[in-house]
């Protein structure tokens, strides 16, 4: 039997990360290192995807999870969404 509620719960979310114009690449990195937790080669590759795609999705997971690092990444002057 499913709890009412449960499917919002289990929603995952999308972080997504927009380029601009201002920051530098390693700048970038660096964020995503310390905000999103990634390693070096995770940071590169969704730096890379930003730069050359034009946006990525950074980090996946539940909204309340999700909100502390979209606040942080708008804290280092970087342009992301919460997608769902």
């Amino acid at each position: 039997m499913k709890r009412a509620g449960t499917e919002k719960d289990l929603k995952v979310y999308m972080l997504m990360l927009y380029n601009d114009e201002v920051n530098t690449f390693q700048y970038v990195m660096d964020t995503l290192m310390k905000v999103c937790k990634h390693n070096k080669e995770q940071a590169e590759q969704c730096a890379f995807l930003v730069h050359y795609k034009g946006e990525c999705d950074v980090k996946r997971g539940s909204k309340s999870e999700l909100e502390p690092m979209l606040f942080a990444l708008g804290e280092k002057r970087l342009i992301a969404e919460i997608k769902g």
